[in-house]
């Protein structure tokens, strides 16, 4: 048996990898067997992965969920994909976030940021270069119309307020606080708890500089809030904020929004 695009296909002995192409995908000219590029004329054995892809084809919605499948299991896939998770801010935290639940197939993206790309913004946020002057919200979203295009993203080009939160994400299953201002911060904080009961919450604080890797942790507040970060390294002069300790952070949050999505984490007191 071959594994052809992560679905099984009956091997025969003797079989090239033009063999494969006539039956499976004629047009394809991305050729991978085991993970190498192969010509046509490379000769298959028993148990062999291939890729088999058109250069410049987007995946299909099916086709996406397969792989996301193949990759998570259906079991983890499936409840991911029927999940809306908001996003409060999209600098260095907010943009990897989004990036991150939108590789791993999250259903819904609520994005809700009111700046621009600046050049500053560029030493760890996930934009680029041509995208400098543009709202940082619509920017995202052409980001992840890229990395996975089946995945619903609504952006806000808003200020929030702490009034606004509890109404604008009534309606996502998590929020995630990636907000540079403290204010803010503690203002995303006291509108989930009073106003978005049953919705998980994950904030950030302290994460500046390039400190110790394993001081960035996650640690929970109340049930089903959580705070990610060391507590103590806010950006000051000499210690700014830097790509990767804020992916560090960053995927800490994500990573515990998957968590709390699929009911990894125990939330009796």
């Amino acid at each position: 048996m071959l594994l052809v695009n992560e679905k099984e296909v009956l091997f025969h002995a003797g079989m090239t990898l033009a063999d494969l192409v006539r039956a499976q995908d004629p047009a394809a000219d991305i050729l991978l067997v085991n993970g190498y590029p192969a010509s046509l004329q490379t000769v298959l054995s028993d148990g062999d992965q291939c890729w088999l892809w058109q250069r410049g084809k987007a995946p299909s919605a099916e086709e996406m969920r397969h792989l996301l499948y193949a990759r998570h299991t259906p079991g983890v896939q499936t409840r991911l994909q029927d999940r809306v998770v908001g996003i409060m801010g999209l600098g260095g935290l907010g943009s990897s976030v989004a990036i991150a639940l939108a590789r791993m197939g999250i259903g819904s993206l609520l994005l809700a940021d009111y700046d621009v790309v600046e050049p500053t913004n560029l030493n760890r946020q996930q934009y680029f270069v041509d995208q400098i002057g543009e709202k940082k919200a619509a920017a995202l979203r052409d980001i992840l119309q890229r990395v996975n295009p089946h995945v619903a993203v609504t952006v806000m080009d808003r200020r929030l307020i702490e009034e606004d939160i509890g109404v604008l994400f009534k309606d996502v299953h998590a929020l995630v606080e990636c907000f540079d201002d403290p204010a803010m911060k503690a203002a995303g904080l006291r509108a989930v708890l009073h106003h978005l009961p049953g919705v998980f919450y994950v904030g950030a604080s302290g994460l500046a500089g390039y400190g110790e890797n394993n001081a960035i942790r996650t640690r929970r507040l109340y049930p089903g809030v959580y705070l990610v970060g060391d507590e103590v390294s806010g950006a000051a002069p000499g210690q700014g904020l830097m790509a990767a300790r804020v992916g560090i952070a960053a995927h800490h949050q994500a990573n515990q929004v998957v968590r709390l999505l699929l009911g990894a984490e125990s939330e009796v007191e």
